[in-house]
């Protein structure tokens, strides 16, 4: 189960992991928290823009079908609203009734019922700074980790007649965005003579102070870059196909960076670090356990 704040999220955050463990015949269901209905259209070439959230959202739900269908997932929707990032100095308060401002026990009850009906052996999400400080983004990891704690205990969350206790074994933390990856990129980039989209984030203060979190377990997904690709397209409000994440070579991607990368931040299994597999610890010969 991928745990997401936004559709475009699971398309741009470990979306090769997710084809990948699909085309094997995994059951992979990704998560949407919100409908994405604040979100602005950052694809230029898009066309004439919704002008409404509903409109939006309408727009937002068949273009997560289509990545769905890209990624070869299921897909199911929270329910949320989206937050929308806020911008100014001092910054604006949050929309009223918005997904970061539910509190968090009424924001993680769908989600642990999800995790009860759906089974999961594996949660991924994105780290307790949220990848980056969008507000939805953070609750999306408070609301993961939520549910990766509670969903197995049957005196929380009670609901009569729900689906009965499930206590995932493995969550993991996405790194899509890891400064070892953009520079690693970057680097092959300028030397191979090309322009780097890259430059200004590698140049920047701010990015060199990210700090760099722990990366447990390197999945090898070059094979799926197509179907990642593909996912990213079908978000055409969102994914410019000429711009930041188009721009770089897929053959030197390949060569590079063939792989994507996760954080183990917590097992009910034993398992040997460093992993190549968010399964390590669960297969058995036979498949999964």
């Amino acid at each position: 189960m991928a745990v997401h704040a936004h559709p475009d999220d699971e398309s741009s955050k470990g979306a090769a992991t997710s084809a990948r463990y699909a085309a094997e015949g995994v059951e992979v269901l990704v998560v949407s928290c919100t409908g994405g209905e604040r979100g602005d259209v950052l694809n230029p070439s898009f066309g004439e823009v919704p002008g409404t959230p509903e409109g939006m959202a309408e727009l937002r739900r068949a273009e997560m079908a289509a990545a769905a269908r890209a990624l070869g997932v299921r897909h199911r929707w929270l329910g949320f609203v989206d937050s929308g990032l806020p911008e100014g100095d001092p910054l604006p308060p949050l929309p009223e009734g918005c997904f970061a401002l539910v509190p968090l026990e009424e924001a993680a009850a769908p989600l642990v019922e999800l995790v009860r009906e759906f089974r999961p052996h594996v949660i991924t999400t994105y780290d307790p700074s949220g990848g980056y400080p969008h507000p939805d983004h953070i609750m999306c990891h408070k609301v993961a980790f939520e549910a990766f704690h509670a969903a197995g205990d049957p005196e929380r969350y009670r609901v009569e007649g729900g689906a009965p206790a499930w206590e995932p074994l493995k969550l993991y933390y996405n790194h899509d965005f890891s400064m070892n990856r953009i520079r690693t990129i970057h680097e092959a980039v300028v030397d191979a003579g090309l322009e780097s989209p890259f430059s200004d984030w590698v140049e920047s203060r701010a990015a060199r102070e990210i700090p760099e979190r722990e990366v447990t377990t390197r999945v090898e997904v070059a094979q799926y870059f197509p179907q990642r690709d593909a996912a990213l397209i079908a978000h055409a409000t969102q994914i410019d196909p000429d711009g930041f994440f188009f721009a770089i070579p897929r053959d030197l991607e390949v060569a590079v960076w063939p792989i994507e990368e996760f954080e183990l931040a917590e097992s009910r299994v034993p398992t040997t670090l460093p992993e190549d597999d968010l399964f390590a610890g669960i297969r058995t010969e036979e498949g999964l356990a």
